[in-house]
């Protein structure tokens, strides 16, 4: 036990030179026409530098902001919902373009009788099965599941499985709602992340890389280094950009572990300053419900 804090608080000391040292070589991971680089890239993409730099940056905000002044964490929020918010409304948007394309498919398919859809200016348009279109709502539908899920969250939409939660005090949700957080929803994406991760690159290039490769060996490996996007599909002509889904998985881990700090530290300034901060600067959407829509005014201070 003493081994691992020691290697803890080592780490986070030594987070800001690892920090240091990317800002100043970034030739060594961004520079893509050097297969090392990206290598380099793709190792500490997950690597244990790359957690402490974002853990101890993720401790000294929460310390100044705990310590010296509570407005930093404030404005950590609102830029962190504000992301969410942003990203998942564009993103529901894939709903409509998957309404859409259903509807188009079978106007095409069953009225017309027409097998395929051409796209691009006359002489060089590419063709698309109407198999392909049918595929791809899935790929539609997973922008909605994994770039929606943070939006929903701060909308409040998800559903919560309350056995004890409406029944305490409001601090007392507050403490569960940063225990949550912190040793529930982080731990879990983290893994998640970290596996998610390799799991994209190993349908986007060559050699295979796993999440218990050495830098060393990926380096060697970098020799014989190329890429080789995955564009198998299910079927002949059906969709053939699996490998979106892989990239939606890592975007969804980063998603949800910026949500994750946002509601730790939203639980933690509600608990300070009681429930006249409650929903404090929330951006929530109207829902067509004058009581409720006026109700989230009022905690948000819009009114």
């Amino acid at each position: 036990m003493i081994e691992f804090v020691l290697w803890v608080l080592q780490n986070i000391a030594m987070s800001p030179y690892y920090l240091f040292v990317a800002i100043t070589n970034p030739g060594d991971w961004l520079d893509w026409s050097n297969p090392e680089a990206v290598m380099r890239f793709i190792y500490y993409g997950a690597s244990v530098e790359f957690f402490f730099v974002v853990f101890t940056t993720f401790l000294i905000l929460t310390a100044l902001g705990m310590a010296w002044k509570r407005e930093i964490l404030w404005t950590a929020v609102r830029i962190l919902e504000a992301v969410a918010n942003a990203v998942g409304r564009t993103a529901a948007w894939a709903g409509l373009v998957m309404v859409l394309i259903q509807v188009m498919i079978v106007f095409l398919q069953r009225i017309f009788r027409v097998a395929a859809i051409e796209l691009g200016p006359f002489g060089t348009a590419v063709a698309f099965d109407l198999s392909w279109w049918a595929e791809g709502l899935k790929f539609w539908n997973a922008i909605v599941v994994t770039l929606c899920v943070a939006y929903t969250f701060v909308q409040g939409s998800h559903v919560r499985v309350d056995l004890v939660y409406s029944a305490v005090k409001f601090r007392t949700k507050k403490v569960i709602d940063m225990f949550g957080a912190l040793f529930f929803m982080m731990p879990a994406i983290v893994i998640t992340y970290l596996y998610a991760w390799f799991f994209m690159w190993r349908h986007l290039m060559t050699p295979s890389v796993t999440s218990t490769s050495e830098i060393d060996r990926m380096l060697m490996q970098a020799r014989i280094f190329r890429w080789n996007v995955e564009t198998i599909g299910f079927s002949p002509n059906g969709f053939n950009a699996y490998f979106l889904f892989k990239v939606l998985i890592v975007l969804f881990c980063v998603m949800v572990f910026l949500q994750a700090i946002a509601v730790f530290w939203r639980s933690y300034l509600e608990w300070v300053e009681g429930e006249e901060s409650e929903n404090k600067y929330l951006d929530r959407d109207e829902t067509g419900d004058e009581a409720e829509d006026l109700e989230h005014a009022i905690h948000s201070g819009s009114i």
